[in-house]
């Protein structure tokens, strides 16, 4: 099953940032530092009304360096909405079958992302101009 995963935001402070998101109810976890991409993930929930965590969430998205891709980004193209995020079932399955079927992906296979999950992020050239990153939760939250 594909569903939203969540929106990633690229910001110059995550704790700036993360003001608004907590002023309109949402919580947060621990922060993640990705080496590989270079930045700092807090991801936000929201809360069903048994007081689960939502499937859907907010991730803000900090560089860490000037060479980071997120601090590109936002050169750029400024703060904002960097990427869509997808839950998909076994995205290397996927990430073949896209690739064959004329997709072009930035990650030709998946690795590993915020939190332990795999993920791989299709170019946006071939999603209308989205950055689309798929994730396959490993905890199925």
């Amino acid at each position: 099953m594909s569903r939203i995963d969540h929106i990633g935001i690229a910001t110059n402070n995550i704790n700036e940032a993360s003001k608004f998101w907590h002023q309109i109810g949402l919580d947060s976890g621990e922060d993640h530092i990705n080496l590989e991409q270079d930045v700092k993930i807090r991801m936000f929930y929201g809360k069903d009304e048994n007081g689960n965590k939502t499937h859907s969430k907010v991730e803000l998205i900090e560089a860490l360096s000037e060479n980071s891709p997120i601090a590109k980004f936002i050169l750029k193209k400024g703060v904002g909405i960097q990427q869509l995020a997808i839950s998909v079932n076994n995205i290397d399955n996927l990430i073949s079958s896209l690739i064959d079927s004329g997709i072009r992906m930035i990650n030709t296979e998946s690795t590993i992302g915020a939190g332990g999950h795999k993920i791989a992020f299709v170019h946006p050239e071939s999603t209308g101009g989205v950055l689309v990153e798929l994730v396959e939760r490993l905890d199925k939250e």
